[in-house]
């Protein structure tokens, strides 16, 4: 899977992934990603991206034509390499909250395109021209869309075949069919005077995957109450 990342600070994303999960999968080919410094599809003198307002107003505002000659290369690349043309993500608290099941959806496509703003935003002709998905990862200000990107870019990659070395991680991880994780433990059995759960210990993987869910319910119901409203019928075959 292939991530394009239009961006001013492509060292940001450049060091962000490329460590970790992420990281191992750039290098074993799985995901690729591609910084595209916006400053330099500029015309202007000393790398210039931005400028005052119309209308007047605190701050300054990217300019469209960076942006969009930006994109328009990395689109010619992708379909001159036989591709379709690119969705393209603007990270914005104006958006759709980013979710997993919009992860999953994003992780069907061969290329992301992901577009990140700063200042006072990006001139709005050149989000009209460009962008197809509005998408924010809270309701929260950020100084740039760059620490979303990667945000949604490494919840994306470990839905792609062979990112994870376990791919049955992605399926049990939290909000997979809208359910918060179960608990987890490891050794040593006992610690401060908290005692791992016997079941987990049984060996009796039926029991097992029922105390799982049970947990996972259980959790949900406390802590995320809103996510149940929107789960999909659960399936028992795992408990029959």
């Amino acid at each position: 899977m292939n991530f394009h990342i239009l961006t001013l600070f492509p060292e940001m994303i450049e060091q962000g992934l490329g460590t970790s999960i992420t990281g191992r999968a750039i290098k074993n080919g799985l995901i690729d990603v591609n910084a595209v410094n916006i400053r330099d599809y500029t015309k202007e003198r000393h790398g210039k991206v931005d400028d005052y307002p119309y209308g007047g107003g605190a701050g300054m505002v990217m300019q469209a034509e960076p942006v969009y000659l930006s994109y328009k290369a990395v689109e010619e690349q992708i379909l001159a390499e036989g591709r379709k043309k690119p969705r393209v993500i603007y990270t914005t608290p104006q958006g759709k909250v980013f979710n997993q099941r919009m992860a999953e959806e994003f992780a069907k496509e061969e290329d992301l395109v992901f577009l990140c703003g700063h200042y006072e935003g990006i001139d709005e002709r050149a989000l009209e021209l460009v962008v197809t998905d509005n998408v924010s990862i809270g309701d929260y200000v950020l100084t740039g869309g760059e620490l979303p990107a990667m945000v949604m870019i490494d919840s994306i990659s470990r839905l792609v075949d062979g990112v994870l070395h376990n791919d049955d991680s992605a399926k049990y991880e939290s909000f997979a069919n809208n359910l918060l994780e179960y608990p987890q433990y490891t050794r040593p059995e006992e610690y401060m005077g908290l005692s791992v759960p016997k079941v987990l210990l049984s060996g009796d993987h039926k029991k097992v995957d029922q105390w799982r869910y049970e947990e996972s319910l259980k959790r949900t119901k406390e802590r995320r109450p809103d996510l149940l409203l929107g789960s999909d019928p659960i399936e028992t075959s795992n408990f029959s």
